[in-house]
């Protein structure tokens, strides 16, 4: 180990700030989840909506990436992508996916599995039409997940979409859209000393959701 680099096995911290008991948290969910969620942007916890988000391809091989959370409610969890992506290629595959909030200033994890499915056509061209002009460009400027020779071939594109969309109207492409996560698990993690974590964890069985506790 050279003189600049760090011994990360000695790197850890421990976690005080709060504790999560099973009698205080909601028995829906997404009523906890709103709550938390809630909680981390009050905090100011940067980029509170980001979640890592797993999937696995034909041969297996798991991948990871972050997106963000555009909307929730009692159906599941909407984020948006290229449906010519990797990660949207994979869900084609097998829509069994796994995402992870993590927010540090809260010491706080929340651990979701579930199915993942398309949302309509009219609820991606809303939201695609909400989005700020620079980001609808982009996402036609972008061949997600493609090899490019370089970078100045995409912002060569970008500049060539700005002229011909200087109108400042972007049609909704069709290789674009959301995706709707129903989970089967949701999992509230919440750190503790000595790394005695509290883990509470609900599952739907059949219609309905159970809790319990688990052992960190």
């Amino acid at each position: 180990m050279t003189q600049n680099q760090h011994n990360i096995s000695d790197l850890r911290i421990s976690y005080t700030k709060a504790k999560l008991n099973i009698e205080e948290t909601n028995p829906c969910p997404f009523k906890q989840f709103e709550k938390w969620l809630n909680e981390a942007i009050e905090s100011k916890t940067v980029e509170a909506t980001a979640m890592s988000l797993a999937t696995v391809n034909e041969q297996g091989q798991p991948s990871v990436r972050t997106v963000l959370l555009k909307n929730f409610n009692t159906e599941g969890f909407v984020f948006y992508t290229n449906y010519e992506s990797r990660k949207a290629t994979e869900i084609d595959y097998n829509p069994s996916v796994g995402v992870c909030f993590f927010w540090k200033e809260l010491e706080r994890q929340v651990n979701i599995t579930g199915t993942t499915s398309k949302i309509s056509k009219d609820q991606s061209e809303k939201y695609f039409k909400s989005r700020p002009i620079g980001h609808q460009i982009s996402a036609w400027a972008s061949t997600q997940s493609s090899k490019i020779p370089n970078r100045e071939w995409m912002l060569a594109r970008e500049k060539k979409l700005n002229s011909k969309f200087s109108d400042g109207i972007v049609p909704y492409p069709e290789f674009w859209g959301g995706f709707q996560i129903s989970p089967i698990e949701i999992e509230f993690w919440q750190g503790r000393e000595n790394r005695l974590h509290d883990r509470i964890v609900y599952r739907l069985e059949e219609s309905n959701w159970s809790r319990s506790r688990l052992s960190p």
